[in-house]
């Protein structure tokens, strides 16, 4: 048994999307300690905008024809669709950056998307069961001042729900500068009640995929 873990935050010793993504975790291994736990650190290992490149124009020409840089991608593009189709349930940790996608997680899936097996034309991934851990320093929810400005979590959805069919759960935490900027001082209580209801989803969410594997084995 096979859980994927991938991680965004340029930030690991202090990153609030990871320890939400610990919850999701533990509650995986607590069910199936057996399981292999497959991790992908996109901040200790961040995928080169040139490797996309590679993938993409090899597509474009007989394999013979290839450069070894196109070769190369094209294989760790394979891995990276290998890492995701294997697993029996993934998840993914993924802050909000300067109020869009952060970087890394968007170079990773466009190299990952260049795999046929995950690409509009597969269906390899479809209803594999995942959860989206995102955080966010502000709060852009209906009726504050800056609703709208998150462009990351639509984005999210959209790829990870529409586009790769996943079942999908996703765990929010906004306000998460509150402590940090103090421009956010008055939100403290709000953060903070924000942040166990967080807590408490990624813990239902991790359970949740626990059982779906259970079911789905029986």
């Amino acid at each position: 048994m096979t859980f994927f873990r991938l991680d965004a935050s340029i930030l690991p010793a202090t990153s609030a999307s990871r320890a939400l993504g610990d919850r999701v975790e533990q509650e995986w291994v607590d069910s199936h300690p057996e399981t292999d736990v497959v991790r992908r650190d996109l901040a200790a290992e961040p995928v080169s905008a040139e490797v996309w490149q590679a993938a993409v124009t090899g597509g474009f020409v007989p394999e013979s024809e290839r450069s070894p840089a196109q070769r190369d991608a094209m294989a760790f593009a394979t891995t990276l669709a290998d890492e995701l189709i294997t697993a029996d349930a993934l998840l993914f940790t993924v802050p909000l950056y300067n109020f869009g996608v952060s970087q890394h997680f968007k170079t990773w899936f466009d190299v990952a998307y260049t795999d046929p097996r995950i690409n509009p034309e597969g269906t390899a991934l479809q209803g594999k069961p995942a959860t989206l851990v995102t955080v966010l320093g502000g709060n852009y929810g209906p009726g504050t001042p800056k609703e709208g400005w998150d462009h990351s979590t639509p984005w999210l959805r959209r790829v990870l729900e529409d586009v790769w069919g996943l079942d999908l759960r996703i765990v929010e935490r906004p306000f998460t500068l509150v402590g940090v900027n103090p421009a956010l001082d008055a939100f403290a209580d709000l953060a903070a009640s924000l942040k166990e209801q967080a807590e408490a989803d990624a813990t239902r969410s991790g359970r949740e995929l626990a059982e779906l594997r259970t079911q789905r084995s029986a």
